[in-house]
C-alpha cells in the first residue's frame, strides 16, 4: 500500500492534526506569550482555530511557520514534502507542478520554502568528516555556439560547490566563490576541531587542516584515492548524486539559487535510509524543519 493513502495527504482535517502532532509535541501553546494553559478551540472558528486565555490572541498551527498565511492547502504541503523527500535525485518543480495539479509558480514558491532548514555541526571526537569541491556548469561543448567561452577551461565560468560530509553521518554543502585558504576556513568552521579532517592535495587546506585533530590527504593526481583510512569517497558519491540530480533531473540550477539545491540534497543525504530514516519519517522531519521558519513570498524571488 502506498504511503500516500494515509489520511493526511488528501484530508485538510487529519493534515491539520498532523502538523499539530509534528509542530506541537507538547500540546498546543501561544505563539506569542508561549504559553500553555487554557488553550481553547474557538467555536465556529476556521479549522485548528484556538484562541490563548491568558493574551487572547487566535492562532492555529501554521502560525510562525512557512505555511502560515499559504493560500495552498496542508495536504497538498504534505504530498510535496513526501514527494520531495523520496526523490533520491530530487523533483523539479515542473513535475511537482505536474503531480500536484497546482501552477509552476506555486511548486517553485512550496519546493523553496521546505529547502531550508539547518542542521547542527559535524563530526567530533574521534569522527571522521571529509572535505571537497565540485564545479557546477555545462559543458562549453553543449553550449550554443554564440555562447561557447574557449577561455572557458575547467572550472572557469563555473560555480563552485563546497560539500562537507561526516563518515557514517550528514552532509553540509556550500555555494563557494573560490577555493582560498580564507574561503573553506570559512566553511570548515562547521566542522568540530576534534575531528579528523580528509580532503584531496588542494592547496587551501593545508593551513586551516592544523586546526583538526589530525589532517590526511590523498593526492588524486597521483592516481591515489585511498591511503590507509584516509579517503574522500564519501563525499565523492555524495557529488556522483548531485550530478545526477542535476543532469536527470533539473538541467540547470542557477547561481542566485544553487545553495537552495544543495540544501535539498544536503537533507536527504543527511536522513538517508543507510541511517535508517525511510521516506515517510525524511517526510516527517522536512516538515518538522518548517516550524518556526516563516519565509516571505518576496523571500523566494522567482528570478
Amino acid at each position: 500500500m502506498s504511503v500516500l493513502t494515509q489520511p493526511h495527504f488528501h484530508n485538510e482535517t487529519a493534515a491539520i492534526a498532523r502538523l499539530e502532532a509534528i509542530g506541537w509535541p507538547q500540546g498546543p501553546h501561544c505563539p506569542r506569550c508561549g504559553g500553555f494553559d487554557r488553550i481553547t478551540t474557538v467555536k465556529g472558528g476556521r479549522e485548528g482555530l484556538r484562541r490563548c486565555g491568558p493574551c487572547k490572541r487566535e492562532f492555529t498551527v501554521t502560525v510562525g511557520t512557512v505555511f502560515e498565511r499559504s493560500h495552498v492547502k496542508l495536504h497538498i504541503w504534505f504530498q510535496a514534502a513526501h514527494l520531495m523527500a523520496s526523490s533520491k535525485k530530487g523533483i523539479s518543480a515542473h513535475q511537482l507542478h505536474r503531480t500536484l495539479g497546482v501552477t509552476y509558480k506555486t511548486a517553485w514558491f512550496i519546493e523553496h520554502r521546505l529547502r531550508d532548514g539547518t542542521l547542527p555541526m559535524l563530526g567530533g571526537e574521534d569522527k571522521d568528516v571529509e572535505a571537497d569541491t565540485t564545479y557546477v556548469g555545462g559543458k562549453e561543448k553543449n553550449k550554443h555556439t554564440r555562447k561557447r567561452d574557449p577561455r572557458a577551461i575547467g572550472g572557469l565560468g563555473k560555480q563552485i560547490a563546497h560539500t562537507l560530509v561526516e563518515h557514517g553521518g550528514a552532509a553540509r554543502s556550500s555555494h563557494i566563490a573560490d577555493v582560498t585558504g580564507k574561503t573553506l576556513r570559512t566553511v570548515l568552521n562547521n566542522v568540530d576541531c576534534k575531528s579528523a579532517l580528509m580532503t584531496d592535495t588542494a592547496g587551501g587546506y593545508l593551513h586551516v587542516g592544523r586546526e583538526f585533530s589530525s589532517h590526511d590527504t590523498v593526492d588524486h593526481g597521483e592516481d591515489e584515492y585511498v591511503r590507509g583510512n584516509a579517503h574522500s569517497n564519501a563525499v565523492e558519491g555524495y557529488f556522483s548524486i548531485l550530478k545526477r540530480g542535476i543532469i536527470g533531473t533539473f538541467h540547470h540550477m542557477s547561481e542566485q539559487h544553487l545553495h537552495r539545491y544543495l540544501a535539498k540534497f544536503d537533507f536527504r543525504y543527511s536522513n538517508r535510509s543507510a541511517l535508517g530514516i525511510e521516506d515517510e519519517a525524511r517526510a516527517a522531519l522536512a516538515m518538522r524543519g518548517i516550524v518556526g521558519m516563516r519565509l516571505m513570498y518576496r523571500d523566494s524571488s522567482l528570478a
